[in-house]
């Protein structure tokens, strides 16, 4: 999810930067470019993504889901996706590298195997989420917010904890009892009626790092 997090919808689809006003379907446009393999080892692969300003890209949601064909963003950037697997855990780290000052949001999307019975518990360290609760959410999606840890507890199967550097947010999705997607993210975008208000959005100081660790136990 970048350079935007949540609907655009309300907004005709129409998103305004410092550089004017540009066209972005739900969660951005990266989900269209096409990921390059850039560097590879036994447990490391490295993926790259680049986008030249302004760029015309088809958009995947047209013409069921929006009216605008194309999508575009008014700034260059490069996104790095790099995987590195050991025998305990998953770790996935992002750099963004981009004009200095190019606002943006960014969230990841793993979805978790659930065992169908809403017996799994969401932890942090200070509260404990039910599926049931999130499930009363819908569409939104449930806030976590000011946190950089979150475990997913099990009666059957595998725990799972999520460590992540940089996001400081989640936000828990699903909408049937066998799957859940914990989502790190910059900000949460359903905090009021408004549509990407400009504080939800971080300024890039030309190079950004985050990182997700997914260790099961």
């Amino acid at each position: 999810m970048f350079p935007l997090i949540g609907v655009t919808s309300p907004n005709n689809f129409i998103v305004s930067t410092p550089r004017g006003e540009c066209i972005q379907d739900q969660h951005g446009l990266l989900r269209e470019l096409k990921y390059d393999i850039i560097k590879q080892s036994e447990s490391t692969i490295s993926f790259q993504k680049k986008y030249s300003k302004n760029s015309r890209i088809r958009n995947a949601k047209y013409p069921d889901k929006s009216p605008h064909k194309f999508v575009f963003w008014p700034y260059d950037f490069e996104f790095i996706k790099k995987y590195t697997l050991t025998n305990t855990s998953l770790t996935i780290q992002f750099e963004i590298k981009a004009e200095k000052g190019m606002p943006f949001m960014l969230g990841y999307h793993p979805a978790f195997k659930l065992n169908g019975n809403k017996t799994e518990i969401i932890k942090t360290t200070s509260s404990e989420i039910t599926i049931d609760q999130i499930l009363a959410i819908g569409s939104n999606a449930f806030p976590v917010l000011n946190t950089e840890e979150i475990t997913l507890i099990k009666k059957d199967g595998l725990n799972v904890k999520i460590k992540t550097k940089g996001f400081q947010n989640f936000m828990l999705w699903t909408e049937v009892n066998n799957m859940l997607c914990i989502e790190p993210i910059t900000c949460y975008p359903n905090t009021t009626d408004a549509c990407l208000t400009p504080d939800m959005f971080r300024t890039l100081n030309k190079t950004e790092f985050f990182e997700i660790i997914i260790s099961p136990f």
